[in-house]
Parts: structure tokens; C-alpha cells; sequence
């Protein structure tokens, strides 16, 4: 009987990402333009837990979550923009074989059970000093005549 509690008190605890997991992560971005690393861009990291602040290339650490992480880089000439993926890791699943959905709820709820990959390349556009990119089409301003084609 002790053998029988005992292994299902090892399985209990194995599977929760809550108690095993960390609920922040950090993340490096590097930014990149034409192949070659820019650095000394400021870059924005959102997520539905908040907001978090760098220099490229650095590290900071994020707030894990269900929720994508939206990376925005710009300085002067260049701007660039990614999206991590937020994926279950393996904590997450063993709570939902082992303990039900309980664990899972607050694995979701605290981001514990959730990663983002842990390095993010942003790849860089070319912007002119209006922070329109070089290469976008121009569009006319509310109100201006457009010439019809004959």
C-alpha cells in the first residue's frame, strides 16, 4: 500500500509545468538587414502579459504566455517587425495525461506550461525619414484627386 502511494505521489508532481516550470523566459533578438547584423536598434516585445524593452542585439526576460510575441525593431533608416510563436512544452502535456485539466487551467493561466524560442532574428526593411518604407506604393492623402486611367 505504501509502494502504491508512493508512486502515485511521484506521479502526481511530474507533470505539472506549474510547480517544475518557470513562468518568465529569456529571450535574445538580433536584427538583420541584407545578411549582416544591425545593432543599436530599440526593439519592442508585447505580449498579452506586457511589455519589454531592448537594444539589438540583446536579451531581456519575458513574461511566458499563451499568447504570440510581437517583436518590433526601428531606428532611423531601418525597421523590422517578428512574431514568436508561443508553443506548449512538455510539462504541459504530462498535466494533461497525468493530472487533468486542472493543472492545465493554471499552466495556461500563469504561461508556465508555454514557451517562446529562445533566440529571434528580426529581419530589417529599409524605411525613409518619414518611416514609409522605400519601397512602398504611394498613396494619395484623404481628400487629393486621383487621375483616372483612360
Amino acid at each position: 500500500m505504501k509502494r502504491i502511494l508512493a508512486l502515485l505521489g511521484a506521479v502526481a508532481l511530474t507533470g505539472c509545468a506549474s510547480i517544475a516550470g518557470e513562468k518568465m523566459q529569456p529571450i535574445s533578438v538580433t536584427t538583420v538587414f541584407d545578411n549582416k547584423e544591425v545593432a543599436g536598434l530599440g526593439c519592442t516585445l508585447t505580449n498579452d502579459a506586457g511589455s519589454w524593452f531592448l537594444t539589438s542585439p540583446g536579451s531581456v526576460t519575458v513574461h511566458k504566455s499563451t499568447g504570440n510575441l510581437a517583436i518590433d525593431c526601428k531606428r532611423d533608416a531601418y525597421a523590422g517587425n517578428a512574431t514568436a510563436e508561443s508553443k506548449s512544452n512538455g510539462a504541459v502535456w504530462g498535466n494533461i495525461l497525468l493530472g487533468g485539466g486542472i493543472g492545465y487551467i493554471v499552466d495556461r493561466n500563469t504561461g508556465a506550461g508555454f514557451d517562446y524560442p529562445p533566440t529571434i532574428v528580426v529581419a530589417l526593411r529599409q524605411v525613409d525619414t518619414a518611416g514609409i518604407p522605400a519601397n512602398a506604393p504611394l498613396k494619395p492623402a484623404a481628400g487629393d484627386s486621383v487621375p483616372k486611367a483612360n
